[in-house]
């Protein structure tokens, strides 16, 4: 998909606010639903993946299991919220030896596993919103021994809230970060109510009638632009989720089962 393309900076592949966050996306759901909806902490539209089981209700990039996404980016962010449920997420990379590896990051493990196409680990989220940077060139190496070249797909589970997912060819700070990318978007800006103007006196002179005179004061200016922290706002049979690595149906917490999906 993105192969023929120049890659540098920043590059989006879902976006919630967009008209159609998930057009080269495909969902599948059982027991479970994927849908935009708004939610309450930042009040904009994200995308909503909750399911009875995580290995059965999941959104992968490209939706087109012929194609691959073919970024060379090495950084990989998702801006994701935590709703205290089972979640995972599955990266699938080609490396410098044309070998396909997978990495699946889950909240439900507690140990990595490390076999020759798959790479399992475990991710730890605080409540409410999280930002996951994940080093595509670092964990190819340490895990594979091998280089990064290609990322081909990304898979995401139930159960989150998506907002945004990005490839970068660096970490960037906050403040380099464009105003779409960060987790919450800036307030319209406020002034300060203009200061009263300074008064002064002329100096009496002696021998005439006392007065006064108020000249223009000092203009101290309409004050400073007020922001705060904003809107801020894994695929061929290697692909299938390992039945081992998916905790006990038991346990699995989940809401009412929902056959359809909305975007």
């Amino acid at each position: 998909m993105y192969r023929p393309t120049f890659q540098s900076g920043l590059l989006s592949i879902l976006y919630s606010v967009g008209s159609n966050p998930l057009q080269f996306w495909a969902k599948k759901t059982s027991y479970g639903h994927v849908k935009r909806i708004v939610d309450d902490d930042i009040r904009s539209l994200v995308v909503e993946v909750v399911g009875t089981n995580v290995s059965t209700t999941y959104i992968t990039c490209p939706g087109d299991p012929t194609k691959r996404l073919g970024i060379k980016l090495p950084y990989l962010i998702f801006v994701v919220k935590n709703l205290n449920k089972y979640f995972s997420f599955e990266i699938q990379i080609m490396d410098h030896r044309n070998v396909r590896r997978r990495f699946r990051a889950s909240n439900y493990q507690t140990m990595s596993r490390v076999t020759p196409f798959l790479c399992t680990m475990p991710m730890e989220l605080d409540d409410g919103w999280n930002q996951i940077q994940f080093n595509l060139i670092d964990f190819t190496q340490k895990s594979y021994g091998t280089n990064y070249a290609e990322t081909l797909s990304v898979q995401i589970h139930a159960n989150c809230r998506v907002r945004r997912v990005y490839f970068s060819d660096r970490l960037y700070t906050e403040a380099e970060l464009p105003d779409e990318f960060k987790l919450y978007l800036p307030l319209e800006k406020k002034l300060k109510p203009r200061p009263k103007p300074i008064i002064s006196k002329p100096v009496e002179k002696k021998g005439k009638k006392k007065s006064e005179a108020k000249t223009p004061g000092t203009d101290l200016g309409f004050g400073l632009t007020l922001n705060i922290p904003q809107d801020s706002e894994a695929e061929d049979s290697d692909g299938e989720s390992d039945p081992h690595d998916q905790p006990p149906l038991d346990q699995l917490q989940g809401g009412e089962s929902e056959t359809e999906s909305e975007e």
